[in-house]
C-alpha cells in the first residue's frame, strides 16, 4: 500500500508512527503502525487480535515504546512492573517492544480466563469488560460484577457493570461486604478508555479491510 494512500485513508495514520522520515514512510508496508508485523506475530502467538492490540497501544502510548507514565506503566502497552513480575519478566526488560506486547497479550488472556464471562454475552460486552479490567483493574470490575449479580442484573453486560463501577465511589456501596477492593473513583476514565479503544478498534478493522481492497 502506497504512503499517500495511507495518509488519505484517515488522519489516524498520521499519528501512529513513533518516529519516521518521509522517505522511510514511503518504503513502509505498514497499515496501522511501524509495529504491524510485530503486533501480528505476537498477537497470533498469544491468541489475540493484532488490531485490538494496536488499538490498545495507540490509546496507551501513541506507539511510543519508551514511554513511562507517572504511575510507572511502561512501554507501548503501558505494562505495570507488577504484571512483568507476575510473568517472571524483570522491570528493565518491560520496555522492549516484543516483551511489552507479549506481556499485554498474556494479561488480556489471563483477565478473560479469570472473569469467566458467559458465552452468551455479546462480543462487544465481553471485550469492553476485559478492557475495563486492563485499565481500571480486574478487582474493581469484579466488584462491580458481583454487585450487579447480587441485585439480579446482568453482570455480563458492560452497560450494567459500568453503572456499578461508578457506584463504587459511594461509601454506601464500597463499604458493602460484597466489595473486596474498596473505593473506586476512576470510573469516568475507565468508561472513556473502553469507548476510545473500541472506537479505534473499529476504525482499524475498516482500514485493514479498505487496504485489502486496494
Amino acid at each position: 500500500m502506497q504512503a499517500e494512500t495511507v495518509a488519505t485513508t484517515t488522519e489516524v495514520i498520521n499519528q501512529v508512527a513513533e518516529t519516521a522520515t518521509q522517505d522511510s514512510v514511503e518504503m513502509q508496508k505498514w497499515v496501522i503502525s511501524t509495529y504491524d508485523e510485530m503486533m501480528q506475530r505476537i498477537s497470533a502467538e498469544e491468541g489475540q487480535d493484532w488490531l485490538l492490540m494496536s488499538a490498545i497501544a495507540y490509546n496507551e502510548s501513541r506507539f511510543k515504546s519508551h514511554l513511562v507514565s507517572k504511575q510507572g506503566a511502561i512501554g507501548l502497552m503501558q505494562v505495570m512492573p507488577i504484571v512483568g513480575k507476575q510473568f517472571n519478566v524483570e522491570k528493565e526488560h518491560i520496555a522492549d517492544p516484543e516483551t511489552n506486547i507479549r506481556l499485554a497479550g498474556k494479561l488480556l488472556k489471563q483477565i478473560d480466563k479469570t472473569l469467566k464471562i458467559s458465552p452468551s454475552a455479546s462480543a462487544d460486552d465481553r471485550l469492553s469488560i476485559i478492557l475495563a479490567c486492563y485499565n481500571g483493574g480486574i478487582g474493581h470490575v469484579s466488584d462491580a460484577r458481583r454487585l450487579a449479580k447480587s441485585n439480579g442484573e446482568d453482570y455480563n453486560s458492560w452497560e450494567v457493570v459500568a453503572r456499578y463501577l461508578k457506584q463504587k465511589a459511594d461509601p454506601a456501596i464500597y463499604e458493602s461486604e460484597l466489595v473486596r477492593h474498596g473505593k473506586f473513583t476512576g470510573s469516568r476514565q475507565t468508561e472513556a478508555y473502553v469507548r476510545d479503544v473500541m472506537k479505534r478498534y473499529d476504525v482499524y478493522r475498516k482500514m485493514v479491510t479498505a487496504d485489502k481492497q486496494i
